[in-house]
């Protein structure tokens, strides 16, 4: 029995039993860490269990992987640019005509058609190459210096000033502006102010553009007049406003523009709403396809930003299709002059800003391709050399845009000097 003392000779035997075991136990231990004993009676006065924790044993590391063997050759992947389409699309306008047309034009114009953003010529280049016009006034103005030198000796006659644009500068179309029909200024009456525009048509064969003085009502008379006067010319009318509704006279207006197969440039102030609203009206009387939007261009600096959005709004919303700003878009890079950090002199801005002759070109340049960009399918641009500059832009441009990829890759390389 258990507490019982052991009898002499059977401790003794047990230890002996014990020693042979022990070996046998141990080996076995090693072997399975654990050993279970069957028919077996343990007698003792105390016994104590002692259960010790376990030891996670660690997985074996794995083996390091080599080292990724060097690149000796560039991997070559293609790219796909994802090519849209519009459900919408810009009207085509037609500037000028040739005498089997009806004018006496030697050159004529479409633009407009786009149906996606300007330049994305991984869609599709642009159906028409944009257009830039100069100008010419019918009356002394002040013009900055930088572009008066280039016309000076010409400045006082408008057919003289027209050719020059035309033959010298490349201008695609001519602007007369009457501002002496301007009641502060002169106060012609428009049917006196309108011999300029036909001295402009006898100098050159390119398009005219009849530019209004701001007036409302003496614009909307001198277009009238014109219309009739150059029948058939397909002139472009510059500009029908609201404030011509307001005053109950636009409704005639585009009658007699429409009448006499002339374009109207619908003039808004940054605001699709009024653009839209202005359209809307000038449908019941003019063809879609006779009507060019200006949707106010900003000088440089002086909200350029405001401008582009606006372009680029109407733009996009023309090719989403909404109908009532499916036409192209005119802007006005001259309205960069209005800027004094175009024209003020070098003593006055400080070394920095260089001289006047190269910053008000490039002030010009600079704004022209920001509403190029936008959208811009026409032009208004005063100085040379911006003409020029633009021109080369253009024609790049529309290589670019007719040309394949492998073909204008190369420009990544191009080192300038």
């Amino acid at each position: 029995m258990a507490g019982d003392k052991p009898e002499k000779g059977k401790g003794e035997d047990v230890k002996s039993v014990l020693a042979d075991l022990l070996p046998d136990l141990l080996r076995l231990l090693a072997k399975y860490e654990a050993v279970e004993l069957e028919d077996v009676e343990l007698h003792a006065k105390k016994m104590v269990l002692e259960f010790l924790p376990a030891v996670p044993v660690a997985p074996p590391a794995p083996p390091t992987p080599p080292a990724p063997a060097k690149p000796t050759e560039l991997v070559m992947e293609s790219f796909e640019p994802p090519v849209m389409t519009y459900p919408g699309r810009v009207e085509e306008v037609k500037i000028g005509a040739t005498r089997s047309e009806g004018g006496s034009r030697g050159r004529t114009y479409v633009i407009g058609g786009e149906t996606n953003p300007p330049y994305y010529i991984f869609e599709k280049p642009p159906p028409h190459r944009p257009i830039i016009s100069m100008d010419v006034f019918d009356t002394k103005v002040g013009l900055p210096k930088a572009v008066k030198m280039h016309i000076k000796d010409v400045f006082h006659d408008p057919g003289e000033w027209a050719k020059r644009n035309v033959d010298k500068f490349k201008a695609d179309l001519v602007v007369v502006h009457l501002l002496s029909m301007d009641p502060l200024l002169e106060d012609k009456p428009p049917k006196e102010a309108l011999k300029t525009v036909e001295e402009v048509l006898q100098a050159v064969d390119v398009p005219v553009v009849v530019g209004g003085c701001g007036d409302p009502v003496k614009d909307a008379e001198a277009f009238k007049l014109a219309s009739d006067m150059f029948s058939g010319e397909r002139l472009i009318m510059s500009s029908v406003t609201l404030d011509m509704a307001d005053k109950g006279i636009l409704d005639d207006t585009a009658k007699a523009i429409a009448q006499h197969g002339h374009i109207a440039l619908a003039f808004t102030p940054i605001d699709l709403n009024m653009a839209r609203e202005l359209n809307r009206k000038l449908y019941g009387h003019v063809p879609r396809d006779s009507i060019i939007m200006d949707l106010t261009s900003a000088a440089l600096g002086y909200g350029t930003e405001y401008s582009y959005t606006i372009m680029e709004r109407a733009r996009l919303a023309a090719l989403m299709g909404d109908k009532e700003l499916q036409h192209p878009i005119m802007a006005c890079s001259a309205n960069t002059w209005a800027a004094r950090e175009a024209w003020m002199k070098e003593a006055e801005m400080g070394e920095i800003w260089g001289p006047r002759e190269l910053r008000g070109p490039l002030y010009e340049t600079v704004c022209a391709i920001i509403y190029l960009l936008a959208g811009a399918d026409w032009l208004m641009v005063e100085h040379p050399a911006a003409t020029r500059t633009l021109r080369e832009l253009i024609d790049t441009l529309m290589k670019k845009g007719a040309s394949k990829p492998e073909e204008i890759r190369d420009w990544v390389s191009r080192k300038l000097g």
